[in-house]
């Protein structure tokens, strides 16, 4: 990395990035090394495990050419983490089970917020994160400081509400000015809904995406065997094409 960073024989593409030039392309190989999970692909992992390491050399040496940090900084500072944070393992301190880990964790976290001078709860959850996994680390600290519903029935309820609401927005609001607004209560609603359920959103979501694409692509494969496409068939013929389709999962 430092070749390549080197001002005079270096890449000039290297050269000219900065952290907010790489910053895209670190959360684009994080999403690969998720992908070749996903995919069991043992091979595309060891690969995409590489790329997302590169990323982690390329922030260190811009920040060690900046006199900020370098790479031994930057493993210095996870084993320190990790060993406060386990202390069951690197210290005396006993744990009965994951769940009380789970809380030793979080305590250990927020004390980390305190002494970084962000005492808030919700102070420190990344802003770039997709925010479906946004949305649920909120409703997660919320939650351990005492703020949430006790049971999902309630948030059910809430659901309803917010449902009512988007309705009422919709005959009231010629110009739909809130409804971007209302949209967002729902999904924020539902997401909660799924953390009380124990379903990870993003886990369901994508299993859901999965479904649409393979009963869709059943249909698109049915009309090309009567040389139709879904451009040259009717919404009722899909139906019953996407009908049959759920029928055979």
């Amino acid at each position: 990395m430092r070749r390549l960073r080197d001002p005079d024989k270096g890449c000039p593409w290297d050269i000219e990035q900065d952290f907010i030039s790489v910053a895209p392309y670190t959360i684009e190989e994080a999403y690969e090394v998720s992908d070749a999970i996903a995919r069991n692909n043992m091979d595309d992992l060891r690969d995409e495990l590489g790329d997302l390491l590169f990323q982690t050399v390329f922030h260190a040496q811009m920040a060690e050419e900046l006199g900020e940090f370098n790479f031994a900084d930057v493993v210095q500072s996870i084993c320190d983490k990790m060993t406060r944070r386990h202390p069951h393992v690197f210290a005396d301190t006993k744990i009965k089970d994951a769940e009380a880990q789970i809380a030793s964790w979080e305590g250990q976290k927020a004390l980390e917020r305190k002494n970084r001078g962000s005492q808030g709860a919700l102070s420190d959850i990344p802003v770039a994160i997709p925010a479906t996994m946004r949305a649920l680390k909120l409703q997660e600290r919320a939650a351990r400081v005492g703020f949430d519903w006790p049971d999902a029935k309630l948030v059910f309820d809430k659901l309803q509400e917010e449902i009512i609401e988007l309705q009422n927005e919709l005959k009231i609001d010629d110009n739909h000015v809130n409804i971007e607004s209302e949209i967002g209560d729902i999904l924020f609603v539902c997401i909660n809904l799924a953390r009380k359920l124990n379903v990870s959103p993003e886990t369901a979501l994508t299993n859901t995406n999965k479904k649409f694409i393979s009963r869709f692509e059943h249909i698109e494969a049915e009309l090309k065997s009567k040389g139709k496409s879904p451009e040259t068939s009717s919404l009722q013929e899909m139906e019953e094409l996407w009908t049959q389709a759920k029928l055979k999962e």
